[in-house]
């Protein structure tokens, strides 16, 4: 599968995706894009491609790059097939659990430093992610406030837990305005969780838009898997494109 850059880290080489609009005169802002367990593939490809279209340079790294190259990793069935899915989600979920976040904290970062250092980038930056992709820009917004602007997460679990690192502490430390889109019913981000949320939003006075999109299941923006939600999806698009042009400076 295509790839577009390899980002050198300390452990290795992680190719990324860049997608840019089709005609530019000026600089952009970037956008990270963190995606979801299945990584970079197709999907994340199209989803990218619509986000630049609005006026910014996308990045999307392969975040298991320690596990294998984007095409080593890629699906290599229709996820949308009965079983699949799930199949291939017991395969990606060990290195998911190995990418702790005192892994993908720094990771994170140069993947940031990545994306502002293409050319034709400028200013602040958004980071967006989906599903487990949720958890690594809600941290990098608070351990970058310097550069991030915009945070977005969507279907994301985990946001809230008991543990020390758990995503939902670094809005303590971001500047950036955070937009929560979650799946209806989902017992990976529970009720209480995104109550914790908001509380450490209103105390440290961080921007903060959260809600469900009723009906929605887990996993509702990505059309190749079987919980591909059109209608959730389309709103997705909407409310990430009115975000990202309200806090990045075009």
């Amino acid at each position: 599968m295509a790839v577009d850059l390899g980002i050198q880290m300390a452990d290795g080489t992680a190719e990324a995706f860049v997608s840019r609009p089709r005609s530019a005169d000026r600089e952009l802002p970037g956008v990270l894009l963190f995606s979801d367990i299945f990584g970079l593939r197709p999907q994340i490809r199209t989803m990218m491609d619509r986000i630049a279209s609005w006026g910014y340079v996308v990045l999307a790294p392969n975040v298991f790059y320690r596990s294998g190259t984007v095409t080593d990793l890629a699906p290599t069935v229709d996820l949308r097939e009965p079983g699949e899915r799930e199949r291939y989600f017991a395969i990606a979920r060990p290195r998911m659990e190995e990418l702790t976040s005192e892994l993908s904290r720094p990771d994170a970062v140069a993947y940031l430093d990545a994306l502002l250092a293409l050319p034709g980038v400028a200013g602040d930056a958004g980071v967006i992610g989906y599903c487990m992709g949720a958890r690594l820009a809600m941290r990098l917004g608070g351990d970058r406030p310097d550069r991030v602007a915009a945070v977005g997460g969507f279907h994301g679990g985990g946001l809230a837990t008991d543990e020390a690192d758990s995503p939902h502490r670094s809005v303590a430390t971001t500047r950036a305005a955070i937009l929560l889109r979650h799946a209806d019913d989902d017992p990976s981000m529970p009720p209480g969780g995104m109550d914790a949320i908001a509380s450490v939003a209103r105390g440290s006075g961080v921007p903060l838009d959260q809600a469900v999109y009723p009906g929605a299941p887990h996993g509702y923006s990505m059309a190749d898997t079987p919980t591909y939600d059109e209608s959730a999806a389309e709103r997705h698009f909407e409310d990430l494109r009115e975000h990202l042009a309200r806090r990045l400076a075009r």
